[in-house]
Parts: structure tokens; C-alpha cells; sequence
């Protein structure tokens, strides 16, 4: 286990997840409205990319960046410390802020953009090809390819049987997420995917237990996908040879 690269990237997470709230409270509107360009106070907010208080007057209009810094440090410091030095490990990092910011978007107005879905699923695949090229790479970009359209065919297949249940955002981002899984093959992107629909369910469950919810509630399914995901890659980089 190499140190300094699971220390790297988790400074790297702590720096990219400390300028994601500003993002997610711009992004977090529902779809036929326009991205917030102003705080509550009134204030404008110059640019996508800092912490969630007015630069301005000080208020705070989104969690605040340490929240943020140390989920995404986290999640890349375990992606770093199960996949070691080799070429995918960029792209996993390079996603892990990518996915954070739509998990925290879906989880504020229950909505995936395809502004973050759709870079997602195209940057999975073309980097991924690229790390293919790199001696030293641990997985297969065709299999990551395949996987790409098997997760989202079935996410596809979800929407139609219950559409109040599955927004079409949850397809396209089970695009991105099923080629990084095929990536390890196709044992660990049914794992990642199942691990997604029983965090969705069992977060579901407990909220009909303790009744702050009823059967027909909406639930923000990005989180779990993503989620899921993360602990098949973790998996993935582990047991690859």
C-alpha cells in the first residue's frame, strides 16, 4: 500500500470537495428553472466552483465546505488505497468530485442534471479507453463499454415499469457508473448495482418504519447508485490482479 499516494489523494479529495458547495446550491433547482445565480441575501455568486457563504455579506446559503472536503477526501483516499498506482485510478478520481456534487444535488431537489450526467458517462468512457492504453492498467475498456450500456439498460428497463419511482436522470447516470464497474468485469458491476438498489431500499424501508414517509414517496435514488458504486470499485480494486 503505497502512502504518499493514498495521501495525495486524499488532499486532493479535501481540495476538490471544499469548492463543491457553491455548485450544488446553483444547481439545485427543479428543472424548468434557470441555475440560481444569486444567494438569498441577493448577492450575486461569481462563479460555479467555492464555499456556501456569501462573499459579500458572510451569509450562508449551502453546507458548509468541510462537510465537503472530508466526504470527498475520504471516498478518494479508499479509492486510492484499494486501487494503488494504476492508470484508472485518475479517472476514479477525477469522477469521485463529479459524483459527489450529483449526490448532493439529487439529495437537495431529488433531480440529476445532465449537465453532470451526461460528462459523467462520456468521460468514463473515453478515459477509461485511455487508461487501457497505459501498461499497468487492471481492467478491460470494452468490458467498461458493455457495462455502461447493461446498467443503464436496466435502469431504462426500471423507468418504464415504475416511472413515479425512477427519474430518467437515474438512467443516464447508470451509464457513467456501469462503465467504471465493468471496468473490474462483470462480478463487480453486479455487485456495485445491487449494493446501489439495497442502500436505495433499505434507506426506503426505514423511512416507512419510522413513518416519514408513506409507499408512494419519491426518493432520491442518485445517492445509493453512487454509493453502490463507490464499494464495487472499492471491491474492484482490491481482488484485481
Amino acid at each position: 500500500m503505497d502512502v504518499l499516494l493514498i495521501l495525495l489523494a486524499a488532499v486532493y479529495g479535501i481540495l476538490a470537495g471544499a469548492l463543491l458547495p457553491r455548485a450544488r446550491y446553483r444547481l439545485s433547482v427543479e428543472p424548468e428553472e434557470p441555475w440560481r445565480s444569486a444567494g438569498p441575501c441577493g448577492h450575486a455568486l461569481v462563479g460555479w466552483l467555492g464555499g456556501g457563504r456569501c462573499g459579500r455579506c458572510g451569509e450562508r446559503y449551502a453546507p458548509g465546505a468541510l462537510w465537503w472536503a472530508g466526504a470527498v477526501g475520504a471516498a478518494c483516499a479508499a479509492l486510492a488505497a484499494t486501487a494503488g498506482a494504476r492508470p484508472e485510478l485518475a479517472v476514479w478520481l477525477l469522477a469521485a468530485p463529479v459524483a459527489a456534487l450529483l449526490a448532493g444535488v439529487d439529495r437537495s431537489v431529488r433531480r440529476l442534471p445532465d449537465v453532470l450526467t451526461l460528462p459523467l458517462a462520456a468521460g468514463a468512457a473515453v478515459l477509461l479507453g485511455t487508461a487501457a492504453l497505459i501498461p499497468g492498467a487492471a481492467g478491460s475498456w470494452t468490458k467498461a463499454l458493455l457495462g455502461g450500456l447493461a446498467l443503464g439498460g436496466g435502469y431504462f428497463a426500471l423507468f418504464l415499469l415504475h416511472p413515479e419511482g425512477m427519474g430518467f436522470g437515474d438512467v443516464k447516470l447508470a451509464i457513467g457508473l456501469g462503465c467504471a464497474l465493468g471496468w473490474y468485469g462483470w462480478q463487480v458491476l453486479l455487485l456495485g448495482a445491487f449494493a446501489g438498489l439495497l442502500l436505495g431500499s433499505l434507506y426506503g424501508a426505514a423511512l416507512l418504519l419510522i413513518r416519514r414517509a408513506g409507499r408512494g414517496t419519491a426518493v432520491a435514488f442518485g445517492p445509493f447508485m453512487i454509493a453502490g458504486a463507490w464499494l464495487g470499485l472499492l471491491l474492484g480494486g482490491a481482488t484485481a490482479p
